[in-house]
């Protein structure tokens, strides 16, 4: 296993600021975020596509020979904040779908996408897999044909369970899963338990670790909040072995949202950057 970096953990300076953060005062752009990167000394990055400037073939190219330069792996992010909308966004289905294939102009093999969001999650989960499932058998078709792997995310949506269903009836290769730790815990499931469920078709992670905020309503998707991986409520160890025993050798992608009490994101960041490459090299032994 390797370890990584989504480029979601520092969403205020791409100019994403949720309503009770501060400005940072700064935006980056692509080459900042590798620039930092290269400067943690990651094995790869999980870009979203909802920052890049363009997602023209041309401007994907320079996104490729960037990462290249630093040698980084890298996964494409598509569906930031709400995806497919539990399949009722036909928009949205065609955007994705005519990614996939410019997935290859940055040398991308793995495309992580979103079925669904908290939005959604209180409303019947039926139809809702229903309608993802049809949308995603179209999908994969087109993957298949680019060589891409559709990474569905467990996106405070649906359980391991249901993400499992969702790709037991699809049934193709080209549908795995990005496991994000810490929306396990936000859908009250274990962790580790959701690791073993879905480690055999886990090909990216969000390694996530939260803590509880004991001024947020339990109500609010932040509740569980982000901190410094190893530090918070997830058993990252026990999530990591489970991995390793489904031969995963991906990467471990740490990725941040709302910081608990402010936190500043890029010592979060650093921090976790430092446990994973600690905890990875006594797991890969």
């Amino acid at each position: 296993m390797k370890v990584g970096i989504d480029s979601y953990c520092y969403h205020r300076y791409f100019g994403e600021i949720y309503p009770d953060q501060t400005d940072p005062g700064v935006r980056w752009s692509f080459q900042d975020f590798v620039r930092r990167a290269a400067e943690l000394e990651v094995d790869g990055v999980s870009l979203e596509s909802c920052f890049l400037e363009s997602l023209e073939p041309g401007y994907l190219a320079e996104i490729k020979a960037a990462l290249d330069e630093h040698g980084l792996e890298r996964v494409l992010a598509w569906g930031h904040p709400d995806g497919l909308e539990a399949g009722r966004n036909e928009q949205a289905w065609q955007e994705m779908n005519a990614l996939i294939p410019k997935a290859q102009f940055m040398g991308a093999d793995i495309m992580r996408i979103v079925a669904s969001s908290l939005m959604f999650r209180h409303e019947p989960h039926g139809p809702q897999i229903e309608a993802v499932v049809r949308m995603l058998r179209q999908s994969v078709k087109r993957a298949e044909d680019c060589g891409v792997v559709l990474a569905i995310e467990n996106h405070i949506d649906y359980t391991s369970a249901e993400i499992l269903e969702i790709l037991e009836r699809v049934d193709s290769p080209a549908l795995r899963v990005n496991l994000d730790t810490g929306n396990t815990l936000r859908m009250m499931e274990d962790p580790v338990a959701a690791a073993r469920r879905l480690g055999p078709y886990t090909v990216a992670t969000h390694t996530k670790d939260v803590d509880a905020c004991r001024h947020v309503r339990p109500e609010e998707w932040y509740f569980f909040s982000s901190v410094p991986v190893g530090t918070g409520l997830i058993d990252i160890p026990g999530v990591v072995r489970e991995l390793k025993q489904a031969g995963y050798t991906g990467i471990l992608a740490v990725e941040s949202d709302h910081h608990k009490d402010h936190q500043d994101e890029d010592q979060l960041v650093a921090e976790s950057i430092a446990y994973l490459k600690q905890l990875v090299q006594t797991v890969n032994g």
